[in-house]
C-alpha cells in the first residue's frame, strides 16, 4: 500500500521545495507542480510532490495522523 502525506512548503526553488512534516524538514522534487508558493500544502509520495491540496483538508489530515500515532 502506498500513502501520500500532506506537507507544508517552507521554501521554493526551481524544481525543489523545502517541506516540513512532523518536525522533519527535507528538500523534495516539485517538477509536477505549477505555481508553488511558500505556505502551500502538497501531497508527498516517494520524495515527490504530486499534487497541491487545500490547506484546511491538509491540516485536518495531519491532525488525524497525529491521533493515530498517539494511539499506537
Amino acid at each position: 500500500m502506498c500513502i501520500a502525506v500532506p506537507v507544508k512548503v517552507l521554501s521554493v526553488y526551481e524544481n525543489e521545495a523545502l517541506i516540513e512534516f512532523s518536525g522533519i524538514k527535507k528538500k523534495v522534487n516539485t517538477s509536477l507542480i505549477d505555481n508553488l508558493k511558500v505556505g502551500d500544502y502538497v501531497l508527498l509520495h516517494a520524495g515527490c510532490a504530486i499534487e497541491k491540496v487545500d490547506k484546511y483538508k491538509a491540516e485536518e489530515t495531519l491532525k488525524l495522523f497525529n491521533i493515530i500515532s498517539e494511539e499506537m
